[in-house]
């Protein structure tokens, strides 16, 4: 999953069955009791890894169909470590998901969270995401936009 916090990513991850959602924000709760609490890079990368290569064995065993890492992905250098990793721990198909919702939708969501995100703090990963946007030279084999408004994805727009 790629997109800006309110932009509807875990709704939309939940929304999918049969699947494994492996969660930074869940994982940071679970590491350091909120998930607000940012903690340890190093800590919350291992229990990905170790989340990812649970799900490809749970695939194996047809327990699920897939895994969604549901991380705002907002910088393209994370988004190829994270795809570098779960190549590394046996997914062969990797498609990711762009919930491209405005920013201004964002804002006004993440107004009406429980876990209010600062307002500088989206404007900044807005900046970051914008500014190098998912692509499949990343690593993806698939790239699919979201659509906020119905929660249907599409192959991106041509330019």
């Amino acid at each position: 999953m790629i997109g800006l916090p309110g932009s509807g990513k875990s709704t939309f991850a939940r929304s999918l069955f049969n699947a494994r959602i492996i969660s930074t924000d869940e994982i940071r709760a679970q590491l350091f009791g909120e998930e607000a609490v940012q903690g340890s890079w190093l800590k919350i990368w291992l229990e990905v890894r170790s989340q990812f290569e649970q799900a490809v064995k749970a695939i194996e065993n047809n327990e699920i169909k897939f895994a969604i890492y549901d991380a705002t992905n907002a910088v393209r250098k994370q988004r190829r470590a994270a795809i570098a990793l779960a190549r590394k721990c046996g997914f062969t198909h990797i498609t990711g998901v762009w919930i491209n919702a405005p920013i201004e939708i964002c804002l006004e969501r993440n107004k009406a969270r429980s876990r209010v995100v600062p307002e500088e703090v989206i404007q900044r990963m807005a900046r970051r995401l914008y500014g190098a946007p998912p692509g499949l030279d990343e690593g993806l084999d698939e790239l699919l936009y979201g659509d906020p408004a119905n929660s249907q994805s599409t192959t991106p727009p041509r330019r």
